[in-house]
């Protein structure tokens, strides 16, 4: 990454200032940086499993808002850009949001916390961005190949959740340390506690595909 284009974004200064309240604030920049240093062929740290997202439309934003979940702190997000939101108003009033921030409903949003990427290291903004973009998948059909729109002809897009697979690839790039997975890594080097045969039977979306 030494070449000074590929220099990682940060956040806006604006996002700091207590008096302004809560902010998000779109970050083109990020999605730039991603493509240029993950995506596009030739980038330094290309990762081919990302090649699908060349077709999407992807929307970033920084945020002040403060996140988390059972007592961890949330630092990064990614979710579909068609907003989720229950209710024809209250989704109706997050669409023109998501219009007025992006110009167009994206495929994808990716939220970062500023704080945190404010003052994280290279290594972990790198891991936190790439984890957030292994989410941002192309739907497979029942063969496990991409799944393209009918009518469209376009990828269909889906999040994917957090999978082995998605763990192994950030923490072959990066090590689990950057990666805040070093519990899973050091779990994964010990003797099971529970036997091989015995996982299956009571995992929830082991059995789902089972059924």
């Amino acid at each position: 990454m030494a070449h000074h284009n590929n220099l990682r974004p940060l956040p806006p200064a604006a996002l700091f200032e207590i008096e302004k309240g809560d902010q998000f604030i779109p970050a083109p920049e990020i999605v730039e940086w991603a493509m240029a240093t993950f995506v596009i062929d030739g980038a330094p740290l290309h990762n081919p499993e990302h090649g699908h997202l060349e077709m999407a439309n992807i929307g970033a934003l920084w945020t002040n808002v403060a996140n988390s979940k059972n007592g961890r702190m949330i630092v990064g997000q990614c979710e579909t850009g068609d907003p989720m939101a229950m209710g024809k108003w209250a989704k109706a009033k997050a669409r023109i949001q998501v219009e007025q921030w992006f110009g167009s409903l994206p495929d994808f949003i990716l939220t970062f916390d500023a704080a945190y990427c404010e003052q994280c290291s290279d290594i972990e903004f790198c891991a936190l961005v790439e984890h957030e973009l292994l989410h941002a998948a192309q739907d497979r059909d029942i063969y496990g190949a991409p799944k393209f729109s009918a009518s469209t002809g376009l990828p269909v897009w889906c999040i994917r959740g957090h999978d082995v697979q998605e763990f192994t690839s950030i923490v072959r790039r990066y090590g689990a340390d950057a990666a805040h997975v070093r519990e899973f890594v050091d779990a994964a080097n010990q003797r099971p506690e529970i036997g091989h045969a015995n996982i299956a039977h009571a995992c929830g979306v082991c059995l789902s595909k089972a059924a």
